[in-house]
């Protein structure tokens, strides 16, 4: 058993598969157009990778990043291979993959009246199972506010605005309102 990685493209079987497992995954308010994600996939600084065992499919990975961070913009397991390691695994082959960049996610807060309060709790526990510290600093997309965790530590604003101006151009960056907010 071992984590590998390719980079999605639309000729792959399990490129339908990945695209419906990431509608599935993320409410639409928290997911960047697919078509965005692909093009931008291109970049020397956007991976999207599909995770698997062997030949099985188990999941994926959306990672943005430069010369010093590493953005965990996405993470989906397979819906039927959930609770069996996966997530874990992909995690570790990322930490090593992008071993010498501040690896940093954003996550739902923990607030208690939210509808899947207990879902957020275990998401939360999962990456701090495998390593992830929160961070002093709140990350805003579009509409949603988000909690950020990290394994190499803080992520500046000034950081945060470079490689996701680069990832997405100024435009785009400022339209959906993407922004660290420092505590």
């Amino acid at each position: 058993m071992g984590i590998s990685f390719k980079k999605l493209s639309k000729n792959m079987k399990e490129y339908r598969e990945i695209k419906e497992l990431y509608k599935r995954s993320f409410p639409k308010e928290e997911r960047a157009p697919f078509w965005l994600m692909m093009r931008n996939a291109k970049k020397a600084n956007g991976d999207f990778l599909a995770a698997f065992d062997d030949d099985l499919f188990v999941g994926f990975a959306y990672i943005i990043s430069n010369e010093s961070l590493a953005y965990l913009f996405y993470l989906a397991v397979n819906d039927k291979l959930r609770a069996k390691g996966y997530g874990s695994m992909i995690l570790s082959e990322l930490k090593e993959r992008y071993r010498n960049k501040n690896l940093f996610l954003a996550l739902e807060d923990d607030d208690k009246s939210a509808p899947n309060y207990e879902q957020r709790k275990k998401r939360r526990k999962f990456y701090e199972k495998n390593g992830f510290l929160p961070i002093p600093c709140r990350m805003q997309e579009a509409s949603v506010i988000y909690d950020v965790m990290s394994i190499g530590g803080m992520v500046t604003t000034k950081e945060y605005d470079k490689l996701i101006t680069s990832w997405a151009g100024v435009l785009i960056k400022n339209i959906v309102g993407l922004r660290i907010i420092e505590n």
